[in-house]
């Protein structure tokens, strides 16, 4: 048996932290909870989770402007690509227009030797003049050769002038010298014509 007054025993220690209930995790002491204080209402935060979350929002509101902005740059960037296409696209298509109207301008002289062959009397050159010419014409091609209309500077070449009956101050086109010809709706040559007044 053992002697209850033995001095090898120990005594139980005051100091200790913590204290083992029903063999349950230990409680901390009260000085070791500064997170958190008890209050008959709940919890209340600590100041150190107010800190952490006070840099969690302020973190957050720092990304969602940087998204922001982000988003505004890639928007202005997709709207001037989309501007560029456009820019590129029609100048593209101002090339075609051009090269073809050149084109046509070189091939306008074939067209004149026709109509001077047919005024010659070779009747055999008509269809290939009119097959060349509504060829071109499906394009775009016009003749300029009407007569007895009001001169136009911007269409019309003056090379001979009569004198006018003195009725109308507007001079007036009275003959086509040599035809001319507007593509698409821009004068590529304009006509050599005789007015009158």
């Amino acid at each position: 048996m053992t002697d209850p007054t033995n001095d090898d025993v120990v005594p139980a220690d005051d100091s200790a932290d913590t204290t083992i209930v029903d063999g349950t995790e230990p409680i901390e002491d009260a000085d070791t909870m500064d997170d958190t204080d008890s209050t008959a209402g709940g919890t209340v935060l600590g100041s150190t989770t107010e800190a952490v979350l006070t840099d969690a929002l302020a973190d957050l509101e720092r990304v969602t402007a940087e998204r922001d902005e982000y988003l505004d740059l890639a928007r202005r960037v997709q709207a001037e690509f989309e501007n560029y296409k456009r820019r590129i696209e029609g100048q593209r298509i101002e090339q075609v227009q051009r090269a073809a109207e050149a084109l046509v301008v070189e091939i306008l002289p074939v067209l004149d030797a026709c109509e001077a062959a047919l005024g010659h009397g070779a009747d055999d050159v008509a269809p290939i003049q009119a097959a060349l010419f509504g060829t071109l014409e499906k394009r775009g091609l016009a003749r300029v050769d009407e007569t007895d209309v009001s001169f136009d500077p911007l269409v019309h070449e003056a090379v001979l002038t009569e004198a006018g009956d003195g009725s109308d101050d507007a001079a007036v086109v009275t003959e086509i010298m040599r035809t001319g010809y507007s593509w698409n709706g821009r004068v590529v040559r304009p006509a050599m014509v005789k007015v009158r007044g």
